[in-house]
């Protein structure tokens, strides 16, 4: 069986990654996060990076901040625990 080695084309996969499309994606999961995450809790701008775009939700409020801080709100509104 011969070996196969895959190159990607690193400026055409961060052109993706910075792409319209990937930004509208981001910033849509973003709101969904924020909504998850319930009052206090803000979607932040999408923002292109040097490698790809990224999505910032935040805890605007002195309870939210609180809470997060507390209970992992944006960590379980993300999904991740």
């Amino acid at each position: 069986m011969a070996k196969v080695k895959i190159v990607l084309n690193q400026a055409g996969l961060r052109e993706y990654l910075n792409s319209a499309g990937v930004q509208a994606l981001l910033s849509e999961q973003a709101e969904q996060v924020a909504t998850r995450a319930g009052d206090g809790y803000e979607a932040r701008e999408v923002a292109s990076g040097a490698k790809r775009a990224h999505a910032t939700v935040e805890a605007e409020t002195v309870h939210a901040i609180r809470d997060n801080a507390k209970h992992n709100t944006l960590l379980k509104a993300l999904g991740g625990a």
